[in-house]
């Protein structure tokens, strides 16, 4: 007996059925899709890191009493950087399992998942995507802690010479300014460097590094824009 009419006599013998070739296309199928689910949420959680890293000004280190490490830590968004990894290691799972996932090494599958997320988180990001999700997401879910929400609380420390809000009123002298926490601040502007970026009118957010002189009055050294961009209004804050 010949060993293919073995195999079927044994399949037989221990009621062993053929699995249809529908069975395994749908399986391939699957896993690819899985593949591509995770590389796409992988992307949205690369390009919220993006922006996250967009926030830090390091230029900044030297005026503030942060370390770099502190610094980085105070807006890393933890949350998007687990969830990057895990949708990673979920896409390699998935191509893994496809029908001819066999032929790629564990470092393979890591450049390939990696370098779609990337590529995509990065296109996402650069479109504006990244800060309206984050956004979007951190008005859905109440736990969740904005890069915003934690870029505020850093420069709301006007005890240690930052402050950051919406401007109110302004002169050559002086402005008027509401923090986040809706304090009014009257702010000495006379011997402070001005980014170029900045636009001082009514209802530019702006953030200052100076010193508290006294209740509620607070002498400008440094005023920079709140998120980097001339002429954009960061507002996202006040719709929550």
């Amino acid at each position: 007996m010949e060993n293919s009419d073995q195999l079927i006599e044994k399949m037989k013998l221990q009621n062993i059925k053929p699995k249809p070739s529908w069975h395994f296309t749908a399986k391939t199928i699957f896993f690819w899709v899985i593949f591509l689910f995770s590389v796409l949420l992988g992307a949205f959680a690369f390009s919220v890191v993006l922006f996250s890293i967009q926030q830090i000004e390091f230029d900044l280190l030297t005026h503030m009493s942060h370390s770099y490490f502190e610094l980085v830590m105070g807006l890393a968004p933890l949350f998007w950087i687990i969830s990057l990894i895990i949708f990673l290691i979920i896409a390699m799972v998935g191509i893994k399992n496809s029908k001819k996932g066999y032929k790629f090494s564990y470092s393979k599958l890591v450049v390939l998942s990696s370098s779609f997320s990337i590529l995509i988180g990065t296109l996402f990001f650069i479109g504006g995507g990244a800060q309206w999700l984050e956004h979007a997401f951190s008005v859905r879910v109440g736990i969740y802690e904005s890069v915003q929400e934690k870029k505020v609380k850093m420069w709301t420390k006007p005890d240690e010479g930052y402050l950051s809000g919406t401007i109110m009123t302004v002169n050559d002298e002086s402005l008027e300014l509401k923090d986040f926490n809706n304090h009014t601040w009257l702010i000495d502007i006379g011997q402070a460097k001005v980014s170029q970026a900045v636009l001082l009118e009514e209802k530019e957010i702006i953030k200052i590094i100076g010193e508290n002189i006294s209740n509620h009055n607070f002498r400008a050294d440094d005023i920079k824009p709140w998120g980097g961009q001339a002429g954009k209004r960061r507002n996202l804050l006040k719709d929550k």
